[in-house]
């Protein structure tokens, strides 16, 4: 059994991200896509691919979350341009320096905003894991975000084409 909340959504994110490049790709102008799975079809799914059903349900309720806190009221653009990011101990004990390198490297890049980085570090927290994050593991969870929020259709694509790229921040 795969035991990780973390490898749950990827293995969706995948697997829907395909699915609707496809869906999109022999859709006629105008047709309405096909609705979502329910949860009892992605949770039979998930057991299929493997996966433990208290991780597949801690991987569900990731989601939702992601989906409720993507629907809160924020003030588009950055707070105010002298604010800085401290990271609590408990953030740190799961963001490397590299992992948090990252993060401001996509906020000066334009990626990230101070919603879409929030979102994002509340999304990480949100794993419950003890373990620290690889650069590479963010990327996903920013990517999964981005993804989720209408509006950053360019700052997805924008992560995405890094691709498997080397990303070494300190």
């Amino acid at each position: 059994m795969k035991e990780d909340v973390l490898e749950v959504l990827l293995y969706l994110f995948d697997h829907f991200q395909d699915e609707e490049q496809a869906l999109h790709e022999g859709m006629a102008p105008g047709e309405i896509a096909v609705a979502p799975p329910t949860e009892a079809a992605l949770t039979e799914m998930l057991e299929q691919a493997g996966f433990a059903q208290g991780e597949i349900l801690k991987a569900l309720r990731w989601l939702d979350d992601l989906s409720a806190l993507r629907d809160d009221e924020f003030p588009p653009g950055p707070l105010a341009d002298t604010a800085m990011r401290v990271f609590t101990a408990q953030e740190c004990e799961r963001l490397t320096p590299e992992c948090r390198g990252f993060l401001l490297f996509l906020e000066q890049m334009g990626v990230l905003n101070d919603f879409s980085r929030e979102l994002t570090i509340d999304r990480v927290m949100a794993l419950d894991s003890p373990e620290e994050l690889d650069v590479e593991q963010l990327k996903w969870i920013v990517m999964m975000v981005l993804y989720a929020l209408p509006g950053y259709e360019g700052a997805y694509a924008w992560v995405e084409s890094m691709g498997d790229a080397q990303i070494a921040f300190h």
